[in-house]
């Protein structure tokens, strides 16, 4: 009988710890808005924010976090006591498969519907774009007068506001038997009535109330799609959750939530949110540029270690790179490697490749399987079947820039890359325990 309690309440937690990833997810609907939540986060807890563009003053003791482009973002937990060990470093993404805005975007169609001229964002499902509810979120650019400068704000339409409509059957009585979407035809939104003036400037105005400036003053937009729908817990015993853009928000918000839980002893901790990994993250915010590189060489110059002290830490470091993984599919488990089946619920997922698009090797695993066993959390592996090609992710990518031990972990998910993906209710705090475990030695 106490057994059967402890399961309950295993679960309520379980499912706390759920209904808080959608919230975050609801808060996030662009990787600006990821990066203000979690400056926010930080800031609550008294994390000092570091500008790239001045000289650092970090001191023992001290929590500092940098961000660079408003979508990638750097958090530190330096100890009191010195005689650093290293680093350890958690990495995760905010980005998310979804349509680009394009400049003027609006497109009449014979004079009685406005669409929006939009473009692919990383490797989505498109048909699952379909039919649904939809809004605009991001940043616009402005002259600010007051600072002399280009300033930035961020934007969401928070609203339904346009629909990407199938075609009906009875037009293609071959839609079931599969078709190939084009993206220029296919899959552009309708956003309103057309009228005389062809739409002309309707989101600018749109864009501008929402972010409170003149329609003049804006001068640039970095805006994506995102879906309306909100994320639920269901399943006959609400075992799983439904939700946009769990990858890679689950690790994000694990990692956060982990970070701030914590508290480092021997070592220096990050907790590290990349941009454009969806699209392969080749730039200044990415995942394979210099940012946690410059992060750590500043770092370790503020605190007075030279050269070869950074580099003695850096190689008594370990890396967790953290973005979801593939579940072994309902429908389809034969899509699945033979012998490494990772579940929905069974735990965090380790993740292998022959090619080194995943960084784990023998030494990273038994690091990680060793954290999840003094967490008492369950662990599986992956590896794509050796017939299909797998994704890339972060860990080789940041591994090329600051070489480190580095593992490359997940957590279980169904219908990567759709618009609303499915995941585990107890994975999301299997990853917190994890974390916290590793963060605090």
């Amino acid at each position: 009988m106490e057994n059967g309690k402890g399961i309950k309440q295993a679960m309520k937690e379980s499912q706390r710890c759920a209904r808080e990833l959608l919230a975050f997810i609801e808060k996030s609907p662009s990787s600006f808005h990821v990066v203000e939540n979690i400056r926010e986060a930080l800031s609550n807890q008294g994390f000092e924010e570091l500008l790239e563009t001045q000289e650092w003053q970090i001191q023992p003791g001290g929590n500092y976090y940098v961000i660079r482009n408003g979508s990638s973002i750097i958090a530190l937990q330096i100890p009191e006591n010195t005689g650093w060990k290293g680093f350890h470093i958690t990495a995760s993404h905010s980005d998310s498969p979804s349509f680009r805005v394009k400049e003027e975007p609006e497109i009449c169609v014979e004079g009685h519907y406005v669409k929006l001229n939009t473009e692919r964002y990383g490797g989505m499902i498109l048909s699952t774009w379909m039919d649904r509810a939809l809004s605009v979120a991001g940043r616009v650019a402005f002259w600010d007068e007051e600072k002399g400068e280009v300033s930035t704000r961020l934007v969401n339409i928070d609203r339904d506001l346009f629909v990407i409509p199938s075609v009906a059957i009875h037009l293609n009585r071959d839609i079931n038997k599969g078709v190939e979407y084009n993206p220029q035809k296919d899959m552009l939104p309708l956003f309103a009535e057309g009228g005389s003036d062809g739409g002309k400037g309707l989101l600018r105005k749109e864009l501008a109330r929402a972010a409170q400036v003149k329609e003049e003053e804006i001068l640039g937009q970095d805006l994506f799609l995102y879906v309306r729908e909100k994320g639920k817990i269901l399943g006959a015993k609400e075992e799983f959750v439904l939700s946009p853009r769990l990858d890679d928000l689950q690790c994000v918000y694990a990692s956060l939530r982990a970070f701030l839980e914590s508290r480092p002893k021997n070592y220096i901790n990050l907790c590290v949110v990349f941009d454009n990994e969806e699209v392969g993250s080749g730039t200044k915010q990415g995942a394979d540029s210099t940012f946690l590189e410059d992060t750590l060489f500043r770092a370790a110059k503020g605190l007075g270690l030279g050269g070869e002290g950074l580099l003695s830490m850096i190689a008594g470091s370990f890396f967790i790179s953290a973005d979801n993984a593939h579940g072994v599919h309902p429908n389809h488990p034969e899509l699945s490697d033979p012998t490494s089946r990772p579940y929905l619920n069974g735990g965090i997922v380790i993740k292998y490749h022959g090619g080194q698009k995943y960084a784990t090797d023998a030494v990273s695993a038994a690091k990680m399987k060793h954290i999840c066993s003094q967490a008492k959390v369950p662990w599986q592996t992956y590896a794509n079947r050796s017939d299909i090609l797998g994704g890339s992710t972060l860990g080789n990518l940041s591994e090329a820039h600051v070489s480190l031990s580095c593992v490359d972990i997940g957590l279980p998910q169904l219908a990567m890359h759709s618009a609303v993906e499915t995941a585990g209710v107890r994975d999301t705090e299997y990853a917190v325990k994890a974390l916290k475990q590793f963060w605090q030695e």
